[in-house]
């Protein structure tokens, strides 16, 4: 057994597929304890913040303020001001009015402003533009103006007893704050999702409730296809018949439809995430017990079994202690895709709408599923669904990986 584990340890494939696969478990069992709460409390109010780091406004104002004098402070404030469209615009209205733009970088903030400062002129009236449109470019002038002679805020407070506001001080262009001198400030890595909530939270415990789901799948597949498996090859006669006239039947019904119509006909309420895990289980078991049968029909008739069978050995003792040890390490490898399956399945069962309660816990296709009914995938919110997809890859590529270094450990063929 060492001997083996050594070997097991040796293989390149299944370290690395362990090694990611700890990785993304340890990241499941510590980041509760950096971050604590319910993953699914809603945080913001409005839908898909960007990730960053949010500073409250409120409790900035209040705090010791430092005057800084960059150099680039004003381009960089009229450059957030400019959206793509605007800068296009731009350059449009000073190529139809003429002006000199060769070789101009419409995405060089400094450049484009410049030609705007030297030739933009709100009097001209260029042939087929619209008041519309002349309107449009007085307004975007006037904005680039305002930034660039930001004035200084004015902070105002009501007085609670004659009603009458008062003015408390002013915020200057170079007035600056320590972030770790606001007392409100909060980093959302991966910003929020569709009803405001952490996503990196959220996908941490999705993330582990599919990995749970995956292994409860994984476990009741493997153990039904395993001694379904077991009996029909060691029985053998009507015993196999019976067997494998189910397992044919299950063969024929594809596994998906079946896992669909059962999940249907169970309800939403009654969904949970361990409900549908075993109803996972129970739908994809058919081809770990065709792979054992075949795997038992070669060793049912090996010297040391018919040695046990002449000793009066039971059945189950045959089984457990003659033919199981022999067969293990392809349970293992069976247990392994059986588990990546199942988080699969459930990914694909949530996207559908048939997944565990939405109330409950996240998981990793209940996300999946939240991000594509309000259109994630449309507006620009890539971080509500692009880190759950490279979650699933990344568990389901380690697990393979696994399987595939244990297949070089313990596969003859393979290492020959």
């Amino acid at each position: 057994m060492k001997h083996k584990i050594r070997k097991i340890f040796r293989s390149p494939l299944f370290l690395v597929g362990f090694g990611i696969f700890m990785l993304m478990l340890l990241m499941v069992l510590i980041y509760p304890l950096i971050n604590p709460g319910n993953p699914l409390q809603s945080i913001g109010l409005g839908n898909f913040a960007r990730p960053g780091t949010y500073v409250s406004l409120y409790d900035s104002v209040g705090s010791q303020r430092s005057v800084l004098r960059l150099p680039e402070a004003d381009s960089k404030r009229v450059a957030s001001l400019l959206g793509q469209e605007d800068r296009v615009k731009m350059a449009y209205w000073l190529d139809v009015t003429g002006k000199d733009i060769e070789g101009l970088n419409i995405n060089d903030t400094e450049a484009l402003l410049s030609a705007w400062k030297t030739h933009y002129d709100g009097k001209e009236r260029p042939a087929g533009m619209t008041k519309a449109d002349r309107n449009f470019y007085e307004r975007l002038n006037k904005r680039l103006v305002a930034a660039s002679n930001a004035p200084a805020l004015s902070l105002s407070e009501t007085d609670p007893a004659s009603g009458e506001t008062v003015e408390k001080g002013s915020i200057g262009k170079d007035d600056y704050v320590n972030i770790s001198a606001v007392a409100n400030v909060k980093t959302l890595p991966l910003g929020t999702d569709n009803f405001g909530r952490d996503v990196l939270k959220e996908l941490v415990s999705a993330a582990g409730t599919s990995l749970v789901i995956g292994l409860i799948a994984g476990t009741v597949a493997t153990l039904i296809g395993l001694w379904l498996g077991l009996l029909a090859g060691y029985l053998g006669g009507w015993v196999d018949d019976v067997i494998m006239f189910f397992t044919n039947i299950f063969t024929v019904i594809p596994g998906f439809v079946l896992l669909i119509l059962i999940s249907y006909s169970i309800g939403q309420d009654q969904r949970g995430a361990t409900t549908v895990a075993v109803v996972i289980g129970l739908t994809s078991w058919v081809w770990t017990a065709r792979s054992v049968r075949s795997q038992v029909i070669s060793l049912r008739n090996r010297d040391h079994v018919n040695l046990s069978k002449l000793s009066g050995h039971s059945v189950l003792r045959i089984i457990w202690r003659d033919i199981l040890p022999y067969i293990l390490s392809y349970v293992i490898m069976a247990f392994i895709l059986q588990v990546s399956s199942g988080i699969l399945a459930e990914a694909q069962l949530s996207l559908l709408g048939l997944g565990p309660k939405t109330t409950e816990v996240p998981t990793l296709g209940l996300m999946m599923n939240w991000a594509m009914l309000y259109s994630a995938h449309l507006n620009g919110s890539w971080w509500a669904y692009f880190p759950v997809i490279m979650v699933i890859a990344l568990i389901s590529f380690s697990l393979n990986l696994m399987n595939t270094g244990l297949d070089q450990v313990f596969n003859p063929q393979l290492r020959s």
